[in-house]
């Protein structure tokens, strides 16, 4: 670590100490259009050079892929990093394009097993489950979880995109670490029900997306013009067509702000993020995507900026303007359950 290294925070109450930022890997082999290894490789040294501790993947992120590239380095640096990983979208071998989503105790035992050998590790430091099957009690699926704890394949449990309700339910079971959702400048549907219950609970925020997959950036305005064809965001409402022009006008007060503090775009972007967790009162630890060092280091000097109350206050009413969902089919959201 060096002198620029950022802060700490405890994810929940007996969770693991990370980086109050950390690092989604899952740009690295997957949805993002092209990949470049060698920088990927570089930008991992990077993140882990200035404090970023909390590295992020799934097993779905290309079929097992994005878990197999983070092995060499997670291996590499094991005493000091963090690892979280996901298990629930399962891939029919008959078609690879889609996903299943699937929280029964076999294949929840299934897939532990699976990353494990994929990571290289004996041990998951942060599991979450990735979707809600409402086919399944929740309370069923965080029992099988917390078995894992017990047979020290798994140290802390996590959950992704899950009501307030929903993370209430599984609390009752098992201490959750941490909670990820969506939460950006563009994305606040989770302040309505799961961040009050997280803080209630002990629980930590960690925002996935917390830069709107790069549109806060300013990177690109049309996803269908300026991405790639295997980019996945060319298939998200918000991103094209008339909602794309309209939410393009949307960063026009994130420009003032940046102007002000000398900063960038996604450093304004991400700076709301981690004030959030002053505003709210519970621990929150974005975990914004990129593949090349130079952005690590942008993203994390985003720790450094201080919003003032009249800043927050310009900032506030963006979310309630944007046009079209974070998703085509919300049903696999917390929203689309709230």
């Amino acid at each position: 670590m060096t002198d620029d290294s950022i802060p700490t925070v405890r994810l929940g109450d007996g969770g693991p100490e990370v980086g109050v930022q950390g690092l989604g890997c899952m740009g690295m082999s997957f949805a993002y259009g092209p990949v470049d290894a060698d920088a990927s490789r570089a930008t991992l040294e990077r993140a882990l050079e200035l404090g970023v501790t909390l590295y992020d993947t799934a097993d779905a992120y290309g079929a097992g892929d994005n878990e197999r590239f983070l092995s060499p380095f997670f291996t590499a640096h094991r005493d000091e990093v963090v690892i979280a990983t996901k298990f629930a979208l399962s891939i029919p071998p008959d078609d690879p394009t889609k996903r299943i989503i699937r929280n029964d105790a076999p294949y929840v035992r299934q897939a532990v097993e699976a990353s494990l050998r994929r990571l290289g590790v004996d041990v998951i430091d942060l599991y979450y489950m990735h979707r809600r099957d409402v086919n399944v009690p929740v309370e069923e699926t965080v029992a099988v979880m917390a078995d894992l704890v017990r047979e020290g394949k798994v140290k802390h449990l996590g959950l992704s995109e899950v009501t307030g309700e929903e993370l209430r339910a599984a609390q009752a079971v098992h201490p959750i670490a941490a909670v990820q959702s969506e939460w950006s400048l563009f994305s606040r549907d989770i302040e309505a029900g799961v961040v009050p219950a997280a803080r209630e609970l002990g629980v930590a925020l960690v925002p996935y997306s917390p830069l709107g997959r790069g549109f806060l950036t300013g990177s690109f305005v049309q996803a269908d013009r300026d991405l790639t064809a295997d980019d996945f965001r060319r298939q998200q409402p918000r991103f094209t067509g008339d909602n794309a022009a309209a939410n393009a006008a949307l960063l026009d007060p994130v420009r003032s702000v940046a102007e002000a503090h000398d900063a960038t775009l996604g450093q304004i972007a991400l700076a709301w993020v981690q004030q959030q967790a002053r505003v709210h009162g519970l621990p929150v630890v974005p975990i914004p995507g990129t593949r090349r060092p130079a952005r690590v280091e942008e993203n994390t000097g985003a720790t450094r900026i201080v919003l003032t109350e009249e800043e927050l206050a310009v900032l506030e009413p963006i979310a309630g303007k944007v046009a079209g969902d974070r998703y085509a089919d919300m049903t696999f959201t917390s929203a689309g359950r709230e």
